[in-house]
């Protein structure tokens, strides 16, 4: 059984100030030990959603992962794909990724239209997201693979700009993005400035490896915080964001 609208609970907690995490698993990181280790520390410590997804991913890696963790919890999957092939009618839902930040064709409208047949097909719910690549410090394997160039970390107007026309053309989610494996975080002031040009639930990812850093994007206006990589290599990690989830909820009471 699917959950209720994933949007509408997005955009409800976006009203309400409720903050979220997500967990990003790529199938090609993270084994069965180590994903069943994050399930069981989820159980103690709040996790809203799971991203599974990847630029490299093998399908047989993708599915078995996926199917583990809906036999374990019910708590939500998302699929977030870099290609047309990672598409699994087990998640509930996939965030549609249009890479706004960039201008190649492929990943703004190329492999949506490869992927539509089967996407309707699939019964996922679909949650149509702008998707916006921050230079982190260093090429990530998300530029290098959609052969687009980050937008400049420094250049917060930019980003609300392009979010703006995200939001004028449907797109129902922002997701700013560092990139796996990035120096460092999208900044408060591009996060603050892309809040004050749209109403959408915005998504905030990479670099946020520390309590501080995860901290500062949710008081700049992040609706929801992606940790990946520093919990695969720290799973004990999971428990000071959470913790950060917590103390934003408390501080607005």
């Amino acid at each position: 059984m699917r959950p209720a609208s994933l949007h509408d609970t997005l955009s409800q907690y976006r009203q309400l100030g409720r903050k979220s995490l997500a967990v990003l698993l790529d199938p090609d990181n993270i084994d069965e030990p180590g994903c069943q280790r994050l399930l069981e520390l989820g159980q103690q410590h709040r996790i809203d959603y799971f991203f599974v997804g990847g630029s490299l991913v093998l399908s047989s890696h993708q599915a078995a992962l996926i199917r583990f963790i809906k036999s374990r919890t019910s708590t939500p999957v998302l699929l977030f794909p870099s290609h047309s092939l990672h598409l699994d009618p087990q998640a509930d839902g996939i965030l549609l990724l249009s890479l706004i930040s960039g201008r190649n064709p492929e990943f703004l409208i190329g492999q949506h239209v490869i992927a539509a047949p089967r996407l309707r097909e699939s019964g996922l719910q679909i949650l149509p997201t702008g998707y916006l690549l921050v230079d982190s410090g260093r090429q990530t394997t998300a530029s290098y693979m959609s052969g687009t160039t980050p937008l400049p970390h420094d250049k917060p107007g930019i980003a609300a700009c392009t979010a703006m026309a995200g939001e004028q053309l449907g797109l129902r989610l922002i997701y700013l993005d560092g990139g796996s494996g990035a120096l460092y975080p999208v900044s408060p002031a591009m996060i603050r400035a892309v809040r004050a040009a749209v109403d959408l639930p915005i998504i905030v990812g990479g670099g946020l490896n520390s309590a501080e850093k995860a901290r500062a994007a949710l008081q700049a206006g992040a609706d929801v915080i992606v940790v990946g990589n520093h919990i695969e290599q720290n799973p004990e990690f999971l428990a000071e964001v959470a913790a950060v989830i917590t103390d934003h909820g408390l501080a607005r009471i």
